[in-house]
């Protein structure tokens, strides 16, 4: 099978690439790794080419189509923050991208006389939702963003099911929770603090916390993220029942549990590192984001989910942390 991951320069781009070589169920003999920058080509003896262009770009699009790649894994986006600012961006790589790259397939699928039918796996995002929630979102519940991000992720998950209801491809869309810890520098998210009041305290950093401690959100560790997206890459579609956008499975915590996570993996020394420093946009942002779900249907078909939030910090840990930060984190535990 030919895969190809857009979006692959990313963090999980970049760990779907090295875990999708070595996943022997779905027998991948050549990968193409796409992106504004050039990926880096995993540890493998499998064929791989790595393309650098702009998502935005209708030839960037057709020169992924003309592959012909059996599966396909859609990363590519700006976050939630930057596409609130630049308004202009937002919608043309988190929308009008991905409706170059259906329509390159759609060619390439009328091209085969319809034998040519990818499997794109879309990563959404929780952003889809808007208040007023209930308790805990279920399946059915309305998907009314109040973000340009999540009108983005939204409409690009309707065009994914209109294109799979035509058969011009198999798609399925994802909607991640919040992916924490995020190795590396802060980004632009407005969800970019979650990851910041664990991972810069662990290294001994002050960390900004921009809203209240009692804001709950919906998590998951980039491993079990990963985790995600391959167990999608072998879903049967025809058990979705026509519904192809699954809420997933996550942690759901506030802020205050986060921290208290923190002190029980690290100790209070560290927790007390982190300060408050309110931020009016982020507050808006974060205040249209829904807190919990019932993702009955995706356990239903096999997602499993992080058991709590300290097992994500463990996670960061084991997985991402720079060593020095393990063996500090370590030491303080056996205090």
């Amino acid at each position: 099978m030919r895969a190809t991951i857009i979006g692959a320069a990313g963090m999980l781009g970049a760990k779907l690439a090295q875990q999708i070589v070595n996943a022997s169920n779905l027998n991948i003999e050549a990968l193409t790794l796409q992106d504004v920058l050039l990926p880096k080509a995993p540890d493998t003896t499998i064929p791989c080419n790595c393309m650098r262009g702009s998502f935005t770009e209708p030839e960037q699009a057709k020169a992924i189509a003309a592959e012909r790649p059996e599966l396909i894994f859609h990363l590519a986006a700006i976050v939630s923050g930057e596409a609130e600012k630049d308004f202009e961006k937002g919608w043309a790589i988190n929308l009008h991208g991905s409706l170059h790259l259906l329509e390159a397939l759609r060619a390439q699928h009328l091209a085969s006389g319809g034998s040519y039918r990818p499997k794109v796996i879309f990563t959404s995002s929780i952003a889809v939702f808007g208040g007023p929630f209930p308790d805990a979102i279920d399946d059915d519940f309305l998907a009314a963003p109040q973000t340009s991000y999540g009108a983005q992720k939204a409409m690009t998950e309707l065009a994914l099911a209109d294109y799979s209801r035509k058969g011009f491809v198999d798609g399925v869309s994802l909607r991640m929770p919040t992916v924490v810890v995020r190795p590396g520098l802060p980004n632009a998210a407005a969800s970019s603090f979650f990851s910041g009041i664990i991972r810069e305290p662990l290294a001994g950093i002050e960390a900004l916390l921009p809203v209240d401690d009692n804001v709950r959100h919906w998590f998951v560790s980039p491993r079990t993220a990963t985790g995600f997206l391959l167990h999608a890459a072998s879903l049967d579609s025809a058990k979705l029942a026509g519904r192809r956008s699954l809420n997933l499975p996550g942690v759901s915590c506030t802020v205050a549990e986060q921290i208290q996570a923190l002190a029980g993996v690290a100790g209070e020394k560290c927790t007390a590192l982190i300060r408050a420093q309110p931020d009016a946009a982020i507050i808006k942002i974060i205040a249209q984001w829904p807190e919990r779900f019932d993702a009955s249907k995706a356990e239903a078909l096999g997602f499993v989910a992080d058991a709590n939030f300290e097992q994500i910090i463990r996670v960061y840990l084991e997985d991402d942390a720079p060593e020095a930060v393990r063996q500090a984190t370590a030491k303080e535990s056996t205090a």
